[in-house]
């Protein structure tokens, strides 16, 4: 708690009031417990978010024993926000996001939202962005500090916050999703980690996590430089393919991403970036590259141009 919330990347959130945020469970209520000691010595409020997601019988009943145990620790304001998830995109994703909605819109201005996310879970989220290859930026895990995320518990076994709640006398909900093997994560949790703790003799939880930091310091010295590469190559409208190619291919595909983004193309996937990279490492007349968004990639005197409405991907494109 204190590395992280006196480091200087959180030196912003210095004498602002701390956000925790508690779903009841074991990891949130000693998190809250740990934020509210660390803050009695900085003379910071710290105020309580109980998301209520309505899934299950009874969860109103559950948010508020959360709540009542978050003021006994001494949050000096506790909301319980009740969130109907749209179930787009599947449960567990809905939820995130009605739950990251109803953190944003309840923290005080310029707030840290302290997050219980233990080890355990960054080890659970490096195997699944490994199982679905989903590239660096998913094996890197989360990050401790991504503001107005803040997640102190990264380094903390899940082990570790149920021992802190029996010796503090806390009451924690065992939410009966996490043992429900309709949830992929739930298995990786109950079957595929304690099989990799037995076949690899230990210790591969923290070998996951230690990995999600090798490979976050990697991504960031990457991004780094590739920013620097955006800048010299592209503008608002346009990006100099010809002098792009000049450079490796990760660093050709994190301009590509930053940029396409910033052009208002959503949800970039890896096979989408690789064909835009095509049009710059291995560009041979070849016609625009669809993306999502109904926008469309194409290259023009050895310029690339985002367009709206898919047109430039029937016809080959020109660099004369």
């Amino acid at each position: 708690m204190r590395r992280l919330l006196d480091s200087e990347p959180a030196a912003r959130y210095r004498g602002l009031p701390l956000v925790v945020a508690c779903s009841g469970g074991p990891d949130s209520l000693a998190l809250a417990a740990a934020t509210t000691h660390f803050a009695r010595h900085r003379n910071v409020p710290v105020h309580g978010v109980v998301v209520d997601h309505g899934l299950q019988p009874g969860s109103d009943r559950v948010a508020s024993d959360a709540a009542a145990q978050l003021t006994g620790l001494g949050c000096v304001e506790v909301d319980v926000a009740r969130v109907e998830p749209d179930g787009v995109g599947g449960a567990e994703a809905a939820a995130r996001r009605a739950r990251y909605e109803a953190l944003r819109l309840r923290r005080p201005e310029g707030s840290p939202v302290l997050l219980g996310h233990t080890l355990d879970d960054q080890a659970e989220t490096v195997l699944l962005g490994l199982g679905r290859g989903s590239g660096a930026r998913s094996l890197a895990g989360m990050r401790p500090l991504d503001g107005p995320w803040a997640r102190p518990f990264l380094g903390v076994t899940r082990r570790t916050t149920e021992q802190a709640c029996e010796e503090l006398g806390l009451r924690p909900w065992r939410d009966p999703h996490n043992t429900d093997p309709a949830f992929t994560r739930v298995r990786l949790r109950a079957e595929v980690l304690p099989l990799l703790e037995e076949v690899l003799q230990g210790g591969v939880a923290e070998a996951l996590s230690r990995t999600a930091v090798q490979l976050r310091e990697d991504a960031d010295a990457l991004d780094a430089v590739a920013a620097g590469i955006r800048e010299r190559v592209a503008d608002s409208r346009a990006l100099d393919a010809r002098s792009l190619a000049e450079h490796p291919p990760a660093l050709r595909r994190r301009v590509l991403r930053d940029w396409l983004s910033g052009q208002g193309v959503p949800e970039l996937s890896d096979a989408h970036l690789r064909a835009a990279d095509a049009l710059v490492g291995d560009w041979r007349g070849q016609g625009g590259h669809a993306l999502p968004g109904n926008f469309a990639l194409v290259r023009r005197r050895g310029t690339l141009l985002v367009e709206c409405g898919g047109r430039g991907t029937e016809q080959r494109s020109s660099d004369g």
